[in-house]
């Protein structure tokens, strides 16, 4: 089978497609003929060796996968050869094959194609996760997307209207901010012409703002603290500035605020159980025409790298994704 591997850590170029052997289904695990692998930013973080955990080299990036199920290992109940699936891995998406534990893999709905089930669970899964079960974000209250044009920011947005927040986006472009509020944004703040702090302080009539959900780290995430809501809760979520901020910690403590770590994988890796809950609801939103992944480009693997370098520089909004 072919597959994009790692093999020395760098930027996207260093990756090399190659015919590797098929692969083997182990207790509780399916192996799945991937149709669809969508593009997340630490797929370019785990390349370069910066994400949370480094694979062994060499090794396949990709994680938000989608397609039908190729073989199946001891102890699997809920799946057979031939379903359709989608579903998440640590890496490995980025090829024709990829071995996928039972308990990340889920049975795709009919009305879902393979590049919009790819891209689902990595922008929803963690978006739900952060505003529900981190922040727990209540009906009326204000909540700021950092990065809001992006994968996880754009599902942020859509899934904080969903659930009766006022919802600020701040992005770089006022094209991003427009595609935005087609999701549902009320206001936007562009944060490159625009003073973060005086602005958002504008927009909540001084308040500040309840629930700050920040992928992007940077020279900004400080700003947007100091604009934070007494008892409001700060989300990170990840670094794509590429800078981790150093916060002074005098801050929270003047605004009685929470700074609280997002780590998707890791809950839905140790609360299976929860995971599957969020799961079910976002599927039935989704069933409900509620959540539409916005995707930005479709390119077959050939084109991956470059795809991963377009992500790189920041100039995707939503999802970019691979069809195998």
């Amino acid at each position: 089978m072919k597959a994009l591997r790692c093999k020395t850590y760098g930027p996207p170029s260093n990756l090399k497609l190659q015919e590797i052997d098929s692969l083997h289904a182990g207790p509780k695990e399916v192996v799945v003929q991937v149709k669809a692998c969508g593009l997340n930013f630490p797929d370019t973080l785990i390349i370069q060796g910066l994400y949370q955990f480094k694979p062994e080299l060499p090794f396949t990036p990709g994680s938000d996968i989608a397609g039908v199920v190729k073989k199946v290992g001891d102890g699997v109940t809920h799946l057979k050869v031939g379903d359709a699936v989608f579903g998440f891995v640590a890496h490995g998406g980025l090829a024709e094959e990829v071995i996928v534990p039972e308990n990340a893999c889920f049975l795709k709905p009919p009305q879902m194609d393979y590049p919009i089930a790819a891209s689902f669970m990595m922008a929803y899964g963690t978006s739900y996760h952060a505003l529900k079960d981190r922040a727990k974000l209540m009906e009326g209250e204000t909540l700021l997307v950092m990065g809001a044009s992006g994968g996880v920011g754009l599902a942020a947005v859509e899934l904080g209207k969903l659930m009766g927040a006022k919802v600020i986006a701040a992005a770089s472009t006022q094209e991003k901010l427009e595609l935005c509020k087609k999701y549902g944004a009320d206001e936007g703040i562009n944060y490159t012409t625009q003073d973060l702090k005086s602005t958002l302080k504008e927009l909540t009539d001084g308040k500040g703002v309840d629930v700050i959900y920040d992928p992007v780290g940077g020279d900004f995430s400080e700003q947007a603290l100091r604009a934070i809501a007494w008892n409001g809760r700060f989300l990170v979520v990840g670094f794509a500035a590429g800078k981790i901020p150093k916060i002074p910690l005098n801050l929270p403590l003047l605004k009685g605020a929470s700074i609280v770590g997002v780590f998707w994988g890791g809950f839905a890796m140790k609360y299976p159980k929860d995971n599957m809950a969020n799961t079910r609801i976002l599927m039935q939103w989704h069933g409900e025409g509620k959540l539409k992944p916005h995707i930005h480009k479709l390119v077959p693997l050939e084109d991956a790298k470059e795809a991963l370098e377009e992500m790189m520089n920041r100039k995707v909004k939503g999802k970019m994704v691979v069809q195998i």
